[in-house]
């Protein structure tokens, strides 16, 4: 691949209370602690900001049994062997290095990074034709880099799904650094989040959403990832039936130091099958989708943030 620099229907499960709790694990960081990091990455910089990570990694590899063992259940997976608190602890320092690097991407310094871009003619070709696009990516490495690219090439309509109320802490903090930013979300909830994405798409947005985690809102379907059954949402997928959008893949890992590389892939040209057969599409769509975000987690196993038991099969399907 040439490279370039530059929540429909209901359902509950423990997945979803585990997926809750993750994100209360997160809120952990409170918003003085979260502002100080946030002043010491751009007024000291972000070697200094690169060292606090340390003492912040050992504090939750201690202090967050949860997540902890979720990471355990996770890289054993992956890694196919029984993890180390090593690797623990690298999966952890991984995620706190992309939450301190959306400091800099939210202020637009992406010259601060070594980004490499990877099959971004796809990307400018849905641009071109205006018709709109499913632009569907994971918690794996960063998607604010993605974000911070499309701001900063100024030709990239983007709009995002996302649940304000998880995580309201950094995303407050974050978004005070970039209004744009907090412009371009979509929030997910009520009937009116599916006719903003359907008016958006028609003027030729890509609509950015995350397809790896269940919460409490979401419709299931259970896809073989990494050796075994675990529940996705539906969601995102359904979407694409209903509002016959075409769907591609974005994933931006982070390989360490100020290097990341965004992958882009094409999923689905366009949906076009009838409401009788939506569920079954979704349900393709779905499975093809964790058989390609598995691909990209093997290529940074310490990249995929969900912390809890991922493959807990008392989640609902559909």
């Amino acid at each position: 691949m040439p490279a370039a620099s530059y929540g429909f229907a209901n359902t509950r499960g423990l997945g979803s209370a585990m997926s809750r709790h993750w994100f209360q694990l997160a809120e952990r960081g409170t918003a003085t602690t979260l502002l100080m990091i946030r002043w010491i990455a751009l007024h000291i910089g972000r070697r200094a900001g690169r060292f606090l990570l340390f003492p912040i990694t050992f504090y939750y590899l201690f202090m967050a049994p949860v997540a902890r063992r979720g990471s355990k259940t996770y890289l054993r997976r992956v890694l196919g062997r029984r993890p180390s608190y090593l690797d623990v602890f690298r999966h952890f320092h991984c995620f706190a290095a992309t939450i301190l690097d959306r400091v800099y991407f939210r202020c637009g310094r992406l010259d601060r990074f070594d980004i490499h871009v990877y099959n971004d003619e796809i990307l400018f070709e849905e641009v071109r034709a205006a018709r709109g696009c499913i632009l569907l990516g994971a918690h794996l490495g960063s998607f604010d880099v993605l974000r911070a690219l499309a701001l900063s090439l100024d030709k990239v309509p983007l709009k995002i799904l996302m649940d304000k109320a998880h995580n309201a802490t950094i995303t407050r903090v974050l978004d005070e650094l970039n209004p744009e930013f907090a412009d371009s979300i979509i929030p997910i909830g009520g009937p009116e989040t599916l006719l903003k994405v359907n008016e958006y798409l028609k003027q030729g947005f890509l609509i950015g959403a995350l397809g790896d985690r269940v919460v409490s809102t979401d419709r299931t379907t259970r896809c073989q990832f990494l050796g075994k059954e675990a529940s996705f949402p539906a969601g995102p997928m359904l979407l694409a039936c209903a509002l016959r959008a075409p769907v591609m893949l974005v994933f931006g890992l982070y390989r360490g130091g100020v290097r990341y590389d965004v992958y882009f892939e094409c999923l689905s040209k366009q949906v076009t099958v009838g409401p009788e057969r939506r569920l079954e599409e979704a349900r393709r769509l779905t499975q093809r989708y964790a058989e390609r975000l598995e691909h990209y987690v093997k290529l940074a196993p310490y990249n995929w943030f969900n912390f809890y038991d991922y493959w807990d099969e008392s989640v609902s399907r559909t």
